[in-house]
């Protein structure tokens, strides 16, 4: 069975993806008057390069003989890995920053809007819609109907449901708080990353020096998550690490912001 409560915090989950998101829209468009524009390239660009394009790259690459080298590797797969997501992820900002929203840049605080976007469809897709079949199986295996889903699928597919029916069961109720947790990380660095990018690519010139910084920075956020997960480390302290460098990349954000509008 899986806890009551670990329902009840899948659900505040979902309602999550949805909400910080939705908060942080109502409050830069509130303070800052930025547009809603801004978070909706934002939302595009994460899907577009990084749900689509960066996916279709690593089927590509990790496909083909290269990428069974990469995956016997940890530290190969962790560098691979955060390398394609930092220079994906921070090219769609970088051209959607210059090209799409030229209109925006009187509006610096627009940059803090565009991050809520890029952090918010990935915080949404994670929370609110990762959680649906969590939802669900959870509520099929309670109801004594594991064995419905189980039959009609052959064994492979059958042991990957098994696996994830009883990660549900084993899976302490607290450790399903993590995953909010994590998501606001994940959003405070892409809003300090959003601002980086900003004012790499909304000059008279473009400074390929802070585009640069961001795709570096996003590969060390995603790295170290990857190798601190597969060292075996507690939860917890995996997500301190990712906590301290989201902090990082913000107090960066910050100085860049400082000096960049003096």
């Amino acid at each position: 069975m899986v806890s009551k409560l670990s329902i009840a915090i899948i659900i505040v989950n979902m309602i999550l993806g949805v909400l910080i998101p939705s908060v942080l829209w109502v409050y830069f468009k509130k303070k800052y008057k930025t547009s809603i524009k801004s978070f909706l390239v934002g939302c595009a660009v994460m899907f577009l390069f990084a749900m689509v394009l960066e996916q279709i790259v690593h089927s590509v690459v990790l496909g083909g003989p290269i990428g069974i080298v990469i995956q016997k590797n940890i530290w190969l797969y962790a560098l691979y890995g955060s390398l394609m997501a930092g220079l994906f992820e921070e090219t769609g900002r970088f051209l959607a920053m210059r090209y799409v929203l030229k209109e925006e840049h009187r509006n610096a605080h627009n940059a803090l809007m565009y991050g809520a976007g890029h952090g918010g469809i990935e915080m949404f897709v994670i929370l609110s819609l990762g959680m649906i079949n969590n939802l669900i199986y959870s509520v099929m295996i309670n109801l004594g109907q594991m064995q419905t889903l189980l039959e009609p699928l052959d064994e492979s597919t059958g042991s990957t449901l098994q696996t994830a029916f009883d990660a549900l069961i084993q899976t302490p109720s607290w450790q399903f708080v993590l995953s909010p947790v994590e998501r606001l990380a994940a959003i405070t660095a892409q809003i300090g990353l959003s601002v980086i990018v900003w004012f790499a690519a909304t000059g008279k010139k473009s400074k390929v020096g802070l585009l640069i910084l961001a795709i570096l920075l996003h590969a060390v956020l995603d790295g170290v998550a990857v190798l601190a997960a597969k060292s075996g480390m507690s939860l917890v302290v995996v997500e301190a690490f990712v906590w301290l460098i989201a902090i990082g990349i913000a107090l960066i954000a910050r100085n860049v912001w400082k000096k960049e509008t003096k």
